[in-house]
């Protein structure tokens, strides 16, 4: 008879239960889904047959992320091996991932049930795991689950601050409202400047240059030759400035109020100041490709390549797609009218906006961009997947798409593909060795100022500390004086005495009798003045140790 083990993994370890009467429960299946919510009817169905909880969270860490990949941790090896009883074939193993199941199957050789009977036993698991396991209450289950979420999910989320895509995607969208607001707002300035001086339309085609002008001229009776100079400054053409001051002297519009004048100039600031923002916004983000995706950049540019991840979600959906879908990425309309009425498919997408498809001829269109799309792929994959971001494959890749179109108009042969990714290879293991030493010396000049930083925090600290105790020692009353001056004077009679005993010895060493007398006499006499004085000293030490023995 096989034997049904079911595999449960938890926040708090992995669990296996063994399934009684496996046949009569695959045949009442119903009857299953009803018991599962009855704790008494599961327990006469499931029986815990062994528990391993995780050691710390770090491990706990280590074998959700290797569930969740499907693979099979060496914990859950070793712990199926030791608890799943008789030999491999008798064996049947339920598991709620297949993933997981067929890397079970292909590592320990067990044969592996998922769905169905399956599904239902280890729902009723997960609703009453920790009744049916001893000394695991349900608020440490909770927990543990909430712990190991926050650790997982912090696993998952966390990134290099410098290589994120959302950023590149939220600019790209923001810079085409953008051009939709700015375009509108300035037909709206056109509009209303064009009452008073409807000529100045069509002298100046430029939305911004428009506003500026509208700014600066304001009521157009009051333009004269002196203004001509800041009218060359925003115009950048003499005869422009020329012709828009003849212009305002034989115009046909009407007359405009001081109060309609100001909201004009005002309107026109604003839109002034969103296409400067404009500006601003296409600089951080050509910055910001050239930290995420310098390759893709490189290629195709900034504004295209933003549009490819935008359109994609993320730089890793686009690097996971083939060369056809990115041929086509931003035609699905197109692509699916086309299979509708059995047309032709389109040939582009978002990769028409590039500069090597404008310039190639009509027939050879698809095949470039086909040929683009490729290299756009390649390009997407190393951004992705490469630890120092580099543009030297860009580069590389940018002169192969400019060899194929001299190839496709002059029939000139392009060089090998396997010879320009060794040269990139060569190249871009340089650069990112350069990039690495520097990110080595910028560590350790962080380094060096959080010391400095520390050692002078700990220099004020001690000095605030002094300052204290200065402050404080005054403020002590004169009874906590008197008993302190005592013992610092008995010190202090000690350590003279003790000094002039040395002096005196060394006087000894160095004088020479001069009197006549002998020096054993000398002798003699430093010695018996020197008895009584250490005499005096051992007098106190006794007295301390005869305290010490009535104590």
């Amino acid at each position: 008879m096989v034997l049904l083990h079911v595999l449960f993994e938890h926040a708090a370890g992995y669990a296996l239960f063994a399934v009684k009467e496996v046949e009569e429960i695959g045949m009442l299946l119903p009857q299953v889904e009803e018991s599962v919510l009855n704790v008494g009817k599961l327990n006469s169905v499931v029986k815990l047959a062994a528990f391993l909880p995780f050691k710390s969270a770090h491990g706990a860490l280590e074998n959700i992320n290797a569930v969740s990949e499907g693979v099979v941790h060496a914990d859950l090896k070793l712990f199926l091996e030791t608890n799943l009883p008789g030999g491999k074939k008798k064996n049947l193993l339920g598991v709620a991932d297949g993933k997981l199941g067929a890397a079970l199957q292909e590592e320990l050789g067990l044969s592996v049930q998922t769905g169905g009977v399956v599904a239902e036993i280890l729902r009723g698991v997960r609703l009453h795991f920790s009744s049916l396991v001893k000394g695991l209450t349900a608020q440490a289950a909770s927990k543990a689950q909430l712990g190991l979420g926050h650790s997982y999910s912090r696993a998952k989320v966390k990134f290099n601050v410098n290589r994120v895509d959302n950023m590149i995607i939220q600019s790209i969208a923001l810079l085409d409202q953008l051009d939709k607001d700015i375009n509108t707002f300035s037909m709206r300035v056109r509009e209303w400047y064009g009452y008073h001086f409807p000529e100045l339309i069509k002298i100046v085609s430029d939305n911004a240059t428009y506003c500026k002008l509208a700014k600066l001229i304001g009521n157009r009776k009051e333009l004269s030759e002196e203004s001509l100079e800041s009218l060359e400054e925003i115009t950048m053409d003499g005869a422009k400035a020329q012709s828009i001051l003849e212009a305002s002297r034989s115009s046909m519009g009407m007359d405009i109020s001081p109060i309609d004048l100001i909201n004009i100039e005002s309107f026109s600031s604003r839109v002034i100041s969103l296409t400067a923002y404009r500006l601003q916004l296409q600089e951080y983000l050509r910055s910001k490709m050239s930290q995420v995706a310098p390759n893709l950049s490189t290629l195709i540019g900034e504004v295209v390549g933003a549009r490819l991840i935008s359109h994609a979600g993320s730089l890793t959906n686009l690097a996971k797609y083939p060369a056809s879908t990115v041929q086509i990425l931003g035609a699905e309309k197109a692509l699916f009218r086309a299979l509708k009425t059995r047309g032709n498919t389109p040939k582009y997408g978002l990769i028409f906006h590039s500069t090597f498809i404008g310039r190639a001829a009509a027939k050879n269109k698809g095949r470039i961009s086909r040929y683009l799309a490729n290299k756009c792929t390649i390009a997407s994959r190393i951004d992705c997947f490469s630890e120092v971001p580099t543009s030297v494959f860009g580069d590389k890749l940018r002169d192969q798409v400019e060899e194929r179109l001299a190839f496709y108009e002059t029939g000139e042969t392009p060089r090998k593909n396997l010879d320009v990714m060794k040269e990139a290879v060569a190249e871009a293991s340089e650069v990112a060795a350069e990039i690495k030493r520097k990110l080595d010396k910028k560590e350790k000049k962080k380094k060096k100022r959080e010391k400095r930083k520390l050692e002078a925090l700990s220099t004020a600290e001690g000095e605030e500390e002094e300052e204290e105790e200065e402050e404080v020692k005054p403020k002590k009353s004169k009874t906590s004086r008197e008993p302190e001056d005592c013992e610092n004077g008995e010190a202090g009679k000690k350590k003279k005495r003790k000094l002039a005993a040395e002096v005196e010895v060394e006087e000894e060493e160095e004088e020479v009798p001069t009197n006549g007398l002998d020096e054993a006499a000398l002798s003699k006499k430093k010695r018996r003045k020197a008895e009584p004085e250490v005499k005096q000293e051992v007098e106190p030490e006794a007295e301390q140790s005869k305290k010490k023995k009535k104590k």
